[in-house]
């Protein structure tokens, strides 16, 4: 009716006038736009030159760099700094090219994940108490991986190492000298002949028994591991146990290791891998005795490593220092019978601009016991969350409703479907999201953790997707800017915003 007015008051001066005085009344009448919350994102692009040579970590960094604080228990808390992997960057990858490697080691990576859910390890963990220590942490942005590592010290004399941060796995591995096969690391190859608390494990002891595909080289009488990981890559070698280093010195005796001489596959830069997850054979299980089984970490944004001038830096805690954030919202975790290594939690829904989405079925984000399909992984080393493809397509339809004032971009970008053109703009508002929890945490996720740069011309992307994998998984991406806690001890996860 309102357009049919306007129509005839162009052509009649009385109809113009009658229009202008009947206006308020009209547009009253008609139903308002839902009111949406937003966020202001700040639309810086991607760096031109990712390398940032001047800003990149080595193995080197001082393990001194995090405090240790010991209490009456003499339990001591010990912070590494995390480093992203994109920190060591080739010298000739533009940043759309290491964005692009990265989105696909992490699509290997989900799809190992999935095949071993499908495969249904039956690994068990165990649960004990105890103290606490924490170390430090870089990003490995600019090698094209959305990983991060752990800055450790190994052997006696420790020699400084950069392990992945996994809590999708359990052994706790590097390589070693002599290398059959190895691939290019940052720093030198650990050799155990130079350190004096190296000592291998025998085949008939208990440490080697928990190991999935373990070995014995009969001739020595020492055991022998080997991990394959989904994505096709391998390590094998001797199982030891070794001393650990962290911040200043904190030291952990004992640790049953991998010493990979066999190592093939996507592994890049990193000396090994610092497994994390929920198996017997991983860090917290190994510590709990003394530490507990509880740890906690904050990601920094993937590329502070890459900036010199920022002050926020990754750390990852273990013990009671972990879980000192009481105002952390928790959720309980799941264990899934059919596989012991990963964090299960329960997500009950989305909100977009302030209100929850429609079509979200809790039925297609909840774990099935009886097969061990289903459920949402909290994941450090998958960037992208991936979500059950109708729960995706009801919140990215949602997230679409809500941005109708940007301008999509036409196409996507590898594995995001919804990209935004926001080039010439320096802040610009987006639609809140959040993801809620059963307990009723919720998580309110900052607008760089889901609008993501993907170019050096201010291309933007909503940085989710879908699966049909049968497992949902929540990346680091965005987790990044929280403290997440692992609170072993109370079966639970809690996300603490603001806290690198």
């Amino acid at each position: 009716m309102l357009t049919s007015a306007m129509a005839s008051a162009t052509t009649n001066p009385l109809s113009l006038l009658l229009l202008v005085l009947l206006l308020p009344s009209l547009t009253a009448a008609l139903p308002k736009p839902a009111g949406y919350q937003y966020h202001k994102l700040r639309a810086t692009p991607l760096f031109p030159d990712p390398t940032a040579r001047d800003a990149q970590p080595t193995s080197n960094t001082s393990l001194g760099a995090a405090a240790v604080s010991f209490n009456t228990n003499n339990a001591f808390t010990v912070s590494l700094l995390l480093a992203h992997r994109e920190a060591f960057a080739p010298p000739n990858a533009t940043a759309s090219q290491l964005l692009a490697y990265r989105l696909a080691r992490d699509a290997a990576r989900v799809q190992g994940i999935i095949a071993s859910v499908s495969a249904g390890n039956r690994t068990r963990a165990r649960q004990r108490r105890g103290g606490g220590f924490t170390a430090p942490v870089v990003s490995g942005l600019a090698q094209g991986s959305g990983e991060y590592f752990a800055q450790v010290g190994v052997g006696t004399p420790p020699a400084p190492a950069l392990l992945v941060l996994d809590t999708g796995s359990d052994v706790v591995w590097l390589q070693c000298a002599p290398c059959r096969r190895c691939y290019a690391q940052s720093g030198r190859v650990f050799d155990p002949r130079r350190s004096r608390s190296y000592a291998a494990v025998a085949c008939a002891a208990p440490l080697c028994s928990r190991l999935d595909s373990g070995g014995c080289n009969t001739r020595r009488g020492s055991c022998l591991y080997q991990v394959a990981y989904g994505d096709g890559s391998v390590t094998a070698g001797d199982f030891a146990t070794e001393t650990l280093t962290f911040a200043r010195g904190a030291q952990v005796t004992r640790v049953g290791i991998g010493c990979g001489h066999d190592n093939e596959g996507l592994f890049v830069a990193a000396a090994g891998l610092l497994g994390l997850g929920r198996g017997r054979l991983s860090f917290p299980p190994q510590i709990a005795r003394r530490y507990g089984r509880s740890f906690s970490y904050c990601l920094a944004d993937r590329t502070s490593s890459l900036r010199p001038s920022s002050s926020r830096s990754s750390t990852l805690t273990f013990g009671s220092g972990a879980v000192a954030a009481a105002a952390a919202s928790f959720t309980p975790t799941v264990r899934n019978p059919k596989m012991a290594t990963f964090y299960y939690v329960r997500v009950v829904g989305f909100s977009v601009g302030g209100a929850r989405v429609k079509g979200v079925s809790e039925r297609d984000l909840r774990l099935n016991p009886s097969t061990g399909r289903g459920g949402v992984i909290l994941d450090s080393g998958t960037s992208v969350t991936r979500l059950a493809r109708p729960v995706y397509a009801a919140v990215r339809d949602a997230f679409r409703g809500a941005a109708a004032g940007l301008r999509l971009s036409t196409g996507g970008f590898s594995l995001f479907d919804t990209c935004y053109d926001l080039g010439g703009r320096r802040v610009v508002k987006v639609p809140t999201l959040s993801m809620h929890f059963a307990g009723g945490a919720e998580v309110a996720l900052p607008p760089e953790n889901y609008l993501i740069p993907v170019d050096t011309r201010g291309t933007f992307c909503f940085a989710l997707a879908g699966t049909d994998g049968g497992v949902s998984i929540i990346g680091n991406i965005q987790q990044q800017g929280f403290r997440v806690v692992f609170d072993g001890d109370a079966q639970r996860v809690g996300f603490l915003p603001k806290s690198c």
